[in-house]
């Protein structure tokens, strides 16, 4: 049985966020994932570390 998860240090956090597109609106990140067609599958979210925008699996 594993135990409760541990925060991401904030070096795992900066690598989550610079491995990521970014977008400068809500509304160009869902746009791009219209046009990559996977947009059913897909959610954006402001990145607390950069200030943009990048899109999630839902």
């Amino acid at each position: 049985m594993s135990g409760p998860m541990k925060k991401p240090t904030a070096e795992e956090r900066k690598h989550r966020c610079t491995r990521k597109r970014r977008y400068r609106t809500q509304g160009d990140a869902l746009d791009a994932a219209v046009v990559a067609s996977v947009a059913s599958a897909r959610s954006a979210y402001r990145c607390e570390l950069c200030g943009y925008w990048h899109l999630t699996s839902r």
